[in-house]
């Protein structure tokens, strides 16, 4: 039964995962090639934050927030919600054939889809932020220090104050390197997927990036030269 092709569904999915893991790898969460983030034109950080409406109603956006959506890279995220819906209706197919003696009819198969489905995607919100930042720690100049002052491509939704972000940069060898990022607490611009951030600093969670060309590096640099 663990090769069963009533699990084709769950291969399907669980291919899909691993193959967007594999472009995390290969090329950076949020690359441009490999771009499955949609423009988004609203202020992230306030709309995940945001519990319930103007009507009292439930917040759909919380419930975006509460998957994963707008607090890891959208690639890493996909990749990980794939990998465990696919993994998790393979392995309860495969348990409910073995107790029962037969596959799953149609009924008991969506009882099991759903399950699969809201435990893969549950599951996958709470560890796609310490996956995301093995990675990046994977892709990580291990002279961190020479990527100070560098500019770099946001490749997360934003890059966040107390959260954080993907950024990619090149250091001086032309190597692109994947890194999290964060924003110092005196910033004042939230730099959005695709903007130009400088590097300016490396804290032991992250690094620290403010907007290029804005009120804050202009700031920073005034700093500097004092």
């Amino acid at each position: 039964m663990l090769f069963d092709l009533a699990n084709l569904p769950y291969w399907i999915f669980l291919g899909m995962g691993i193959l967007l893991f594999l472009l995390v790898i290969l090329g950076g969460a949020g690359d441009e090639e490999v771009d499955l983030d949609p423009d988004v034109d609203v202020d992230v950080e306030a709309d995940f934050d945001a519990d319930v409406d103007a009507s009292g109603d439930f917040s759909p956006l919380k419930l975006l927030g509460w998957l994963g959506f707008g607090q890891v890279p959208l690639l890493l995220l996909l990749a990980t919600d794939f990998s465990l819906v696919g993994l998790l209706g393979w392995m309860f197919n495969v348990i409910v054939g073995e107790l029962t003696g037969s596959l799953p009819g149609a009924g008991l198969s969506g009882v099991i889809s759903i399950t699969a489905i809201v435990v893969g995607l549950s599951v996958g919100s709470t560890i796609a932020r310490p996956i995301g930042q093995l990675f990046a720690s994977f892709g990580e100049d291990t002279r961190g220090e020479r990527l100070i002052g560098r500019l770099a491509i946001v490749t997360s939704v934003n890059i966040p104050k107390q959260k954080i972000g993907q950024v990619d940069v090149l250091d001086a060898d032309s190597n692109r390197v994947t890194i999290t990022a964060t924003l110092p607490e005196w910033a004042t611009v939230i730099p959005l997927r695709g903007e130009e951030v400088l590097v300016i600093a490396r804290q032991p969670q992250a690094y620290l990036v403010i907007a290029h060309n804005s009120p804050d590096s202009q700031q920073w640099l005034s700093d500097l030269s004092h």
